[in-house]
């Protein structure tokens, strides 16, 4: 333990293990401790009987709910965009040999009071039940727009300058209302509250480029995959890439009290009276508790089922949004359901999650409209947990600390922050210009 490192990473949580693999994938010397004897850190994934002991204090689930190793409850459940950033950094890193994907079956909106499929392309607008016949044809005519905007080609711009216009102004060129505009913004370009309507249109015009991409991808019912046997196998996944680039991976380290020099630079982490000296730390923030502030929390539900989600075409895994708007609140409420198609529950059993940004301290009625949305459960938990950002500043003590997972239940503000910490520790991008075909789905 006693050697130099480039970086220390503390914590296997996924933001960790994927900036680990990135860095050792870059050639430098990384040692990777975590206080827990498992990976994953707040993004772990259960067994049946690690839920009891978590949720209900003791390790004897009932029986009927099928053997405890046929469940993989993910602690931070969220589905990736096909075309999406994490894969693109999966497939950079070539993590992808060790990892089975499986297409998701569905992709919903809550709208009025009711589950509607989310229409992606010109055809599905106009068949879709969410708009009337008059706004099927507006919204048609704007999704071709969307369909056809290429960034470098003028002539698909409509004399639009889309880093100025604002989405407000572009939405209203074609005439939409509320309703289309909310499920638009919130399950198609996937914003999570409604400030974008008054920033520059191309991003959002970008959301919902890359949502159907990524739903052409698969032929699915959805733009999402996620892998087979959940989301713990992620960071087991880059461990095994870091330690083939010459990488070293330590569970079960208690303290891993972080050191600084007299500038309060960091130089070293100590555990078990042995320092590891280091130029750089990336860690979660509960490594550094006096570098981060709290920002909010997430409320949550966590459901074991013997049906799918009603209302959802019997689909085994589905993500259903329901916007802030629809349910007179500040934030989305996000529903994520998975089952034994993705080897996470036994035969017949479906898992799943309601999730939002906590707005009061009782999540049990602040996520009933979602779950009243499931049907009949078999078992439900509840959970809330504080979510910090980093306030300290890395160029002066090199710490470089990840934000916690937010209410999302898909990846792409999870990929963004990785992206922006590899940026700062390295000084240059990701390249992510990557063949995605390398990525297949897992077969039937």
């Amino acid at each position: 333990m006693d050697e130099e490192y480039d970086v220390i990473v503390l914590g296997t949580g996924l933001k960790e293990c994927i900036l680990s693999g990135l860095l050792s994938v870059d050639g430098l010397k990384v040692l990777h401790m975590d206080r827990n004897d498992y990976y994953g850190g707040e993004s772990s994934s259960l067994n049946l009987i690690q839920l009891w002991k978590r949720f209900r204090g003791s390790d004897k689930p009932p029986a009927h709910l099928g053997p405890s190793r046929d469940y993989n409850v993910d602690m931070i459940p969220k589905f990736m965009m096909a075309n999406g950033t994490l894969v693109r950094v999966l497939i950079h890193t070539d993590v992808t040999k060790y990892l089975s994907f499986k297409a998701v079956d569905g992709s919903y909106v809550f709208n009025k009071g009711k589950i509607h499929k989310v229409p992606a392309t010109d055809i599905e607008a106009l068949k879709s039940p969410l708009m009337g016949l008059f706004e099927k044809r507006r919204a048609r005519k704007f999704f071709i727009y969307v369909q056809d905007y290429d960034e470098n080609d003028p002539k698909t711009h409509e004399g639009l300058d889309l880093t100025r216009v604002t989405t407000r102004a572009l939405i209203s060129k074609y005439g939409l209302d509320d309703n289309t505009v909310d499920f638009i913004g919130h399950a198609l370009a996937l914003h999570r509250d409604d400030r974008y309507l008054d920033e520059p249109a191309l991003d959002t015009v970008k959301r919902m480029k890359l949502y159907s991409e990524s739903l052409a991808r698969f032929q699915g019912g959805s733009p999402y995959i996620y892998p087979l046997y959940g989301l713990g196998e992620l960071p087991q996944a880059f461990a095994r890439l870091s330690a083939v680039y010459g990488g070293t991976y330590m569970l079960n380290k208690p303290e891993c009290k972080v050191e600084f020099d007299v500038e309060g630079k960091v130089c070293g982490v100590t555990s078990e009276g042995e320092t590891a000296k280091c130029k750089k730390v990336v860690c979660d923030p509960s490594y550094l508790s006096n570098k981060v502030r709290k920002v909010g929390k997430v409320a949550r539900a966590i459901a074991i089922m013997s049906h799918p989600i009603p209302n959802t075409d019997d689909s085994h895994s589905v993500q259903v949004i329901l916007p802030q708007k629809q349910l007179g609140r500040k934030s989305d409420m996000y529903l994520f359901c998975c089952s034994y198609s993705h080897n996470v529950a036994p035969k017949g059993k479906f898992i799943a999650f309601v999730s939002t940004e906590a707005e009061t301290d009782h999540p049990e009625i602040e996520l009933k409209p979602g779950i009243d949305l499931l049907g009949p459960v078999d078992e439900l938990f509840f959970d809330t947990y504080d979510r910090f950002v980093p306030v300290n500043e890395p160029s002066l003590d090199n710490c470089f600390i990840s934000t916690s997972y937010d209410a999302t239940t898909h990846f792409e503000s999870t990929v963004i922050d990785v992206l922006h910490m590899y940026r700062m520790i390295m000084g240059k991008d990701v390249d992510l210009s990557v063949d995605l075909s390398a990525a297949s789905a897992a077969e039937e």
